[in-house]
């Protein structure tokens, strides 16, 4: 079994992730392997064309990285960052991200690949606000173990057993 590895930083978009994947590619096989990529292609401006293209690129070496296996890999959808005291509530940019997980689960699906919802939870930011962080703009603790009891836990864990 392979250690845990967080290739992805904080800020960055499809293009730094590939980046840093060819520059530094992590040994594989893994046992599973995650995706949540997205919201800093939006915020910076960037197409959705380019970000389907870029994101179906990320997905494909996501499946290398599971050793091909496309049930060991899953994607988790782009938080809503409307819903901070930095978004302040932006409908337009509620519907751009809805377009970015659009455009990624169209792709996620067609490879047959799990796409789990966790922008229902990050659209409580403004009416609960111990979902943000203190910057006023990323997700809190209690968001992130929000995401993973009420949608990661029981659905990777099923996602798991299955491949087993």
């Amino acid at each position: 079994m392979q250690p845990l590895a967080i290739v992805a930083r904080n800020g960055w978009r499809t293009d730094n992730l590939s980046n840093a994947l060819t520059d530094d590619p992590p040994s594989g096989p893994y046992d599973l392997v995650s995706l949540l990529i997205g919201v800093n292609d939006q915020y910076q401006g960037f197409g959705i064309s380019g970000y389907t293209e870029r994101f179906e690129d990320l997905l494909q070496r996501s499946i290398t990285l599971a050793g091909g296996d496309t049930a060991a890999v899953f994607v988790v959808s782009i938080p809503d960052y409307a819903f901070t005291p930095f978004g302040g509530g932006s409908e337009a940019v509620s519907r751009e991200i809805d377009a970015f997980n659009q455009a990624a689960q169209t792709v996620t699906e067609r490879y047959g690949i799990p796409f789990y919802h966790i922008t229902p939870i990050s659209r409580r930011g403004l009416a609960e606000p111990d979902l943000v962080a203190s910057d006023g703009l990323h997700p809190s603790a209690r968001q992130y173990r929000l995401w993973v009891e009420e949608v990661l836990l029981g659905q990777v864990t099923a996602q798991l057993r299955r491949s087993r």
